[in-house]
C-alpha cells in the first residue's frame, strides 16, 4: 500500500516481527502516485473527544505529509538504490485462429 502512495518501491529494512495495528493519517498532496489526489479524506475523529493518535491530526490541523506522520510514529521512509524485480516482455502478439 505505501508503495502505491508515494510511487516507488519501499523495502521493509525494520527487522521488526508481528502484526501492528494503527491508523496513519497524512495528506495526499505532493505525491507521485495519481492515486495520492484521489485518496479519500480521512475518516471524523471519534465521539467523546479522545485524544489523537500518534500520526494523527485534530480536524481543525491540517494533515502531515506522508513522511511527517511515518516519522511521528517512529517510522521512515529513506531513498536508496537498491535490485528491483523487473518484467520485460520481448514481443506481443494477437493470437491466431485453430
Amino acid at each position: 500500500m505505501m508503495q502505491q502512495q508515494v510511487g516507488r518501491p519501499v523495502i521493509d529494512k525494520t527487522e521488526l516481527k508481528g502484526l501492528y495495528d494503527f491508523t496513519l493519517r497524512f495528506s495526499p498532496e505532493n505525491l507521485t502516485s495519481p492515486l495520492g489526489a484521489l485518496a479519500p479524506p480521512p475518516p471524523p475523529p471519534p465521539p467523546g473527544g479522545a485524544p489523537p493518535a500518534p500520526g494523527t491530526a485534530p480536524a481543525s490541523e491540517p494533515l502531515p505529509s506522508i513522511f511527517t506522520a511515518l516519522q511521528e510514529i517512529g517510522l521512515r521512509l529513506e531513498p536508496t538504490k537498491g535490485p528491483v524485480e523487473v518484467l520485460v516482455i520481448d514481443s506481443v502478439q494477437k493470437p491466431t485462429e485453430n
